[in-house]
This record gives C-alpha cells, sequence and structure tokens, in this order.
C-alpha cells in the first residue's frame, strides 16, 4: 500500500537542485510592471499633505496609484466585521503602514521611486504595549472573553497553598525563506489570473475580486508551492495580490510584486505576544484545585486573525491537565503595531505555555519534581478511565469549555518517553553537575502536548477535490490545500495511489488553482492532509466504484469483490492490469472524473459562550530538554533532545519527522532567540537577519533522538493518520523549561522567566533567583 509508507517529498530533487519554480521563477511578459509600496514613517497619527510628484517622475516609473485611484474596495481584512485599507486614507495605524503602490520597469526602480514621497503628518504618541493599550482601552474586541468551569474563586480560597505570578511571552517573526510575492496577468473580459504565494487561494480571489469590483468567478488563483509559510501567508498576502491586480487593470499589463526581506519584517503581522498573569491553589502534593488565567493578547492595529488566535490560545490553557475548577479571560488588545496574524500554533502555544509555566512555578514552590507535578494533574488516559463518580461509573473527563476528553494518551505517552530518555538518572547527573559547578548550570524538562485539531470556525472544516484517470491508467489530481514545504502534495498522492491501488508515481498533483476546486479553506490548522486526504479519497472511490460495477457486470460478480492491489484489479479469478481496465472502461464510455468532498463530522462550537466541541480529536506528543547556561554571560546551549511524537497511524513517517524536528526547532527559537523589538516611536528595529535571530544549523542539539508512537487515531480520520503541522511546534516549550530548571539552581527564588530566553533575560532571572 502507498500509505504510511516513508516516501520523499514529491520535489524534493527540484528543490535541492533549484528547478522547483516559486512565484518570482514564472516567467513574465517582457512588459511586466513591478510594484513597490511607499511606507508611513510614523507609528500613528493623520496625513496631512501627500506630494509624490518625485515618485511619479523618477526612473523608470509607469504609475503610482493613492487609496483615491482604487477602483473598487480598499478593503484587505480577512475578518467580515473589520475595514483594513490596502491603503491609508489618511490615518496612520502602524510605521510601515502603505500609503501609495508604484508601478516601475523593474523591482529596484520601484522599491527606489517608494522612498521618494514627500508626506507630512499631524503625529500623535503611538499606543504600543499591552500595559498603555489597557489604559486607553484600546481593544479589537470591545469586552474580555471568559470561558470557565466550576468555582476557580473558592477552589482557589480553599486550597493549602496559593501561587501568583505573570509571564510574558514574545511575539515571532514569520521568517519563511521565500517572502511574500503576487504576480497578475490580464486577461480578455476583464478577467484576471493571479500566481500568489498564499495559504488561502480562495481568500485571495475573493479580495482580488472585490478590489475589482468582479464577480469571484473572474479571477483565478494558481498556488503551485510556498517557500515556508508558517502562517504568515494566510492573509498577508491579501495586500500584493490585490496591488497587483489593480495595477494590471490600470495599466493593461502583468504586474508583479515581491517584498524585500526588510519591507517584508516591516509591512507583515507577527505571532501575537502575550503577557499572561495567573492565580492558582493546590494541594500539599501540587494537584490543581482552582486556577484562574488573564491572558492579555496584543493584536496589532487591525483585526486580522486575532479574534481565533486569541480564542485558541483559551482553548488550550489547560494543555494536558484535568483542571476542575478553571477561568480563563481574555483581552484582545489594539496598538499602533503591525497587525498580528496567524503563525503556527495559531495561539494555542501561547495558551499551552501558560499552564506549563504554572506546573513549573507549583513544583518549584513546593520543592518537588516538575514531572511528578505534571503527571499528577494530567487527564487519565482513554484505556485507563477517570476517577469514580459517585455511581461508581468512570468521571467524565471535560475541559473548561465543555468538551469531553475522551482519546487521552499522555499517560503512556510519557511514561515510554520517560525511559526511553533516561530521565530519572539524567535528572540525578543534572543535579549532581549544578552541585560542582558554581559557572555552567545545566537544567533537564519534560514538557508534553495536547493539541485540537479543526478549524475553530466551523465551516472552514471543509475541502475538496478533483480526480481525473486518464485512458492510459495515469492519474491526474488536485485539492484545495497548498504545498509550503510541509509535503501534503506526497500525502495526498499516497491516498489516492492507495485508493486505486497502484504506485505513487503514476499520480501528479498540480497547482492548487482556484478554476478546478472552489471555495477552498486555508491550509492551516494543521488540516491539510486530515481534510484533503479525505476529499481525494471521496472522488477516487467514486471512479474505483464506477470501474468495480464495470467490471462486475462483465464477470458477474459482486462489485464489491473487486479489490484494486499493486497495479492490478482482481475481479474473482481473473486478474487485470489497471491500465486495461481503465482503458476497456474508457471504450465503455464509463466516466473517469470526479469531484470529491469531505467535512470534518462531530465538532460544534459557540465561541461567544466558549461551549462545545471545537476539535474532531487531539494530537498529542512530549519532548524532554537538556540544556546549559554560563551564569556570567547568559549565553546557553541545547544539549540534547529526546521527542515522542503521536501521529496516528502516519501517512508518511519521513516527512512527519521532519515536521516534528521542525516544529521543536522553530518553537524553541521562538522561546529563546528570536526577539522582536519596538522603539518608543513605533518603528521595528529587529527587522533583518542581522538583528533578529532565528535558530541556525549549529542551534540544533548534538543529539537530537525524534520518534513515532505506535497507534491510530481513534477518530476516522484518513487513514487513521493525525495533523502533524502544528503540535510538534510546542514541544519546543521544554527547552524554555529546561532554561528555568537551569536557573532555578542558582539560587532559591523562582526565576520566573520570561519569554524569549535571550541571555539578558537569563541574566536578570540569575539575579532573581540569587536575591
Amino acid at each position: 500500500m502507498s500509505v504510511n509508507r516513508p516516501l520523499p517529498h514529491d520535489a524534493a530533487r527540484l528543490h535541492v537542485t533549484g528547478q522547483a519554480r516559486y512565484v518570482d521563477d514564472i516567467p513574465v511578459p517582457r512588459d511586466c510592471l513591478h510594484l513597490a509600496f511607499g511606507l508611513s514613517e510614523i507609528a500613528a497619527g493623520h496625513i496631512t499633505s501627500m506630494d509624490l510628484e518625485a515618485v511619479r517622475n523618477a526612473p523608470g516609473v509607469i504609475s503610482v496609484l493613492t487609496a483615491e485611484d482604487l477602483p473598487a474596495e480598499n478593503d484587505v481584512s480577512p475578518a467580515p466585521f473589520w475595514h483594513e485599507e490596502m491603503l491609508s486614507t489618511g490615518e496612520i495605524h502602524y510605521l510601515g503602514q502603505p500609503l501609495f503602490v508604484v508601478a516601475a520597469e523593474s523591482h529596484l526602480a520601484a522599491r527606489k521611486a517608494a522612498r521618494l514621497g514627500k508626506i507630512e503628518y499631524d503625529e500623535r504618541k503611538p499606543v504600543l504595549s499591552i500595559d498603555e493599550a489597557m489604559a486607553a482601552n484600546w481593544r479589537i474586541e470591545e469586552d474580555p472573553r471568559v470561558y470557565s468551569k466550576g468555582n476557580p474563586d473558592a477552589a482557589i480560597a480553599q486550597a493549602e497553598t496559593i501561587i501568583e505570578g505573570s509571564m510574558e511571552i514574545g511575539g515571532q517573526e514569520h521568517f519563511y525563506l521565500e517572502g511574500q510575492a503576487a504576480l497578475a496577468l490580464p486577461q480578455e473580459g476583464s478577467d484576471m489570473v493571479v500566481h500568489c504565494s498564499t495559504q488561502h487561494p480562495t481568500e485571495i480571489q475573493h479580495k482580488v475580486a472585490e478590489g475589482l469590483g468582479v464577480p469571484m468567478h473572474s479571477v483565478r488563483v494558481e498556488v503551485r508551492r510556498m517557500g515556508g509559510g508558517f502562517g504568515g501567508k494566510e492573509s498577508q498576502g491579501n495586500a500584493l495580490a490585490v496591488s497587483c491586480a489593480v495595477m494590471a487593470r490600470a495599466t493593461g499589463r502583468a504586474c508583479k510584486m515581491r517584498y524585500d526581506r526588510d519591507d517584508d519584517m516591516v509591512i507583515t503581522g507577527k505571532r501575537h505576544d502575550f503577557r499572561i498573569d495567573y492565580r492558582v491553589g493546590v494541594d500539599a502534593e501540587g494537584r490543581i484545585k482552582g486556577i484562574t488565567f488573564e491572558q492579555f493578547c496584543r493584536c496589532g492595529w487591525s483585526a486580522d486573525l486575532s479574534l481565533p488566535v486569541a480564542d485558541r490560545a483559551m482553548l488550550h490553557a489547560d494543555n494536558a491537565y484535568n483542571l476542575p475548577h478553571a477561568r480563563v479571560v481574555s483581552h484582545r488588545l489594539r496598538t499602533n503595531t503591525q497587525s498580528a496574524t496567524a503563525y503556527r500554533g495559531f495561539g494555542g502555544p501561547q495558551g499551552m505555555l501558560g499552564i506549563e509555566r504554572v506546573l513549573d512555578h507549583i513544583a518549584h514552590a513546593l520543592g518537588r519534581d516538575p514531572l511528578e507535578v505534571r503527571r499528577l494533574n494530567f487527564y487519565a488516559d482513554a484505556q485507563d478511565g477517570d476517577v469514580a463518580s459517585a455511581n461508581g461509573a468512570p468521571a467524565r473527563q471535560v475541559t473548561h469549555y465543555g468538551m469531553e476528553v475522551d482519546d487521552f494518551i499522555l499517560g503512556g505517552l510519557v511514561a515510554e518517553l520517560e525511559k526511553s530518555a533516561d530521565y530519572a538518572a539524567r535528572r540525578k547527573a543534572v543535579a549532581a553537575w549544578n552541585a560542582a559547578n558554581p559557572i555552567l548550570k545545566k537544567g533537564i524538562a519534560l514538557s508534553p502536548v495536547k493539541f485540537g485539531i479543526s478549524f475553530t470556525l466551523t465551516h472552514l472544516n471543509q475541502a475538496g477535490a478533483l480526480v481525473h484517470v486518464y485512458n492510459d491508467g495515469s492519474i491526474h489530481l488536485n485539492h484545495g490545500g497548498t504545498e509550503m514545504g510541509q509535503g501534503l502534495f506526497q500525502k495526498v498522492a499516497q491516498v489516492a495511489a492507495a485508493r486505486f491501488g497502484v504506485g505513487t508515481e503514476r499520480v501528479k498533483i498540480t497547482a492548487t488553482d482556484t478554476g478546478k476546486v472552489p471555495n477552498t479553506s486555508a491550509t492551516a490548522a494543521s488540516s491539510g492532509s486530515d481534510l484533503n486526504g479525505m476529499a481525494v479519497k471521496a472522488a477516487c472511490d467514486e471512479i474505483r466504484g464506477r470501474l468495480a460495477e464495470f467490471l462486475a457486470e462483465r464477470f458477474q460478480t459482486d462489485p464489491a469483490l473487486v479489490r484494486f492491489v499493486d497495479g492490478m484489479v482482481h475481479v474473482g479469478a481473473e486478474t487485470l492490469p489497471f491500465d486495461q481496465v481503465v482503458g476497456e472502461a474508457y471504450l465503455a464510455r464509463i466516466s473517469l472524473s470526479a469531484t470529491g468532498f469531505y467535512k470534518t463530522p462531530k465538532i460544534r462550537w459557540d465561541r461567544i459562550a466558549g461551549e462545545g466541541r471545537p476539535f474532531f480529536y487531539f494530537a498529542y506528543g512530549a519532548a524532554v530538554t537538556e540544556v546549559v547556561i554560563d551564569t556570567l554571560t547568559g549565553e546557553n546551549r541545547i544539549l540534547r533532545v529526546d521527542i515522542l511524537h503521536d501521529a496516528g497511524a502516519s501517512l508518511n513517517p519521513a516527512l512527519d519527522i521532519g515536521q516534528v524536528e521542525g516544529g521543536y526547532v522553530q518553537g524553541a527559537g521562538w522561546l529563546t532567540t528570536e526577539e522582536l523589538v519596538w522603539n518608543d516611536k513605533g518603528r521595528l528595529t529587529t527587522h533583518a537577519p542581522s538583528t533578529y535571530k532565528i535558530p541556525a544549523c549549529s542551534d540544533r542539539p548534538d543529539v537530537f533522538n525524534v520518534a513515532l508512537r505506535d497507534g491510530t487515531n481513534r477518530e476516522e480520520t484518513i487513514y487513521r493518520s493525525k495533523a502533524v503541522g502544528e503540535p510538534p511546534f510546542m514541544l519546543g516549550i521544554s527547552a524554555l523549561m529546561a532554561l528555568s530548571d537551569a536557573v532555578a539552581a542558582c539560587g532559591p527564588n523562582y526565576p520566573d522567566l520570561d519569554a524569549p530566553a535571550t541571555p539578558e533575560r537569563i541574566l536578570a532571572a540569575v539575579a532573581r533567583a540569587r536575591a
């Protein structure tokens, strides 16, 4: 069978040879224009005058458009309730906001000209921080959102020990290798073809149609691949695509736009930074009796995707822990900074980090092993049941948003990892090292992940596919998912090959195209394989059923007895090559094309009430990280990582292990080296690789043991696999917990280590521990 096999990425050879084609590689017409935005130099205020004469007269410039020149909508927001201007109509919301767009004969000419605008402003003091936004009551959503369970205040008051704290959690730049890019090709009859580096082709189609004032059927969007996305291409590509389309309409020429890296980092949104305040009551062993969280989410200047991001942070505030009494309050705050957006985990990492910090704090306060405190608070494993209720039956395990947790496996998974990573012996060795070494201190931590899989906006949990079988037995496939390096195309090709019982070499998946599969959801929420795999299965099974009926009638047998295996079709005692069957079906006028559709079952969610089942299932994992810090400089290293991750019955173990490795490193980067810094004028000062430090190859641990747990998904997903895009990112939390463990070895006080744990923050935490 083609599934459950470690096949290489379908474009691996093209990637390493440089033949893989991205938007910037597409051959363009000789008269193609290149676009660039003129950007605001202040973070808050109003434009009093805008002189663009020097821009229009600059070498190579063909056209300049302002908001007044746009033919229709000036809105690139993904949120239907929020108007997000593509080009400012006068109000300035952040430093780097697009004010006008330039079209020139070359990329360099456009960028140079865009800097020649003479803009005068009435400048205001920007609102930049969480505290400033709270003081101004400046919010994306008017009232705080609250999800709760039980009576946490009473439970905390009756607890033996009460612990309080606060944690700052920084944002994160996506730093996809391929920057934002779009190409618009005008067609006859006002139609437009757009090539765009986006995770959401239908969103681009929708926004371009609005921007041109035409129906969606007049716009076709094609996406072959992206050079990384991580959520940063879910909504942030809208402005480029609409600008290119509008300028192409105005000039009649193809138009292309790509951000320079500095422009990309200055213009586009980041991961939301948070502050989380907590209050928790525990018993003598560290068992949580009641807990309250107050989450402060810095959203930037517009709504973008902040509401569902903040919702998911609330939903993951329990992570792996059964909280009998809990309340989560969320403030969605507006600031004069880039509009924060989707990022791998979509708020889940921030919410999860909050509870992991609490467990770490509890263990330190009670002098207990952090792993034992975590284990004490776990939900019970599905096969173990839970504490008996009054009538003797297992009690239901319910989250603070009312969803039953009936597939929990972390008790067994963590025990398995604890043994394979030799956690207990290594923890003793770390303690011995720290007792003998006053300067270099080591730390070790094991942290778990329980991550919900599905879009929390229910209608997005749908997918379509289009499958053609040609009369030579080759298979052509399209679906609504986008390929951004994660291997989605290969996994879906494996599904198609498995349904027809042929090798993957027979299956070709071409670019995602809104003209072939309409109304797509974004490739996000770790749902790409789940949704599109099932849609492809439905389409393949439709064609396979027609072939089976054709053969059953010919050989006088039951269609259910026709089997497709190893490139052959078995009908009773007869065995025929697949391509022969297809050729004969074509001659018999059997349709060899089908669409497929899938919608995720069982989910229901009321985000206002905070009640329901927002997730189809949970994905699980755990990581052990060992680190060392230099207490004189704050420098640190990750020495060893051991990971055991739950991918269900993995469709492709090689691709999934790669996702786990990459997810861990990206998560550790978020919590250690990646620091976003704005000055008091609202200028992002960490706007290039020279000032913003993503993990490099040398930052990966010398010992990096990654394994997938044997098992299957309890829910009926595609071949019982589980999503593996986002969950591994949160395994990186163990790196921050290990650093906190190392700092805690320096003195008696809890170090309160914030994220990212840069050398400066580690030094400050060492001082707090010793104080």
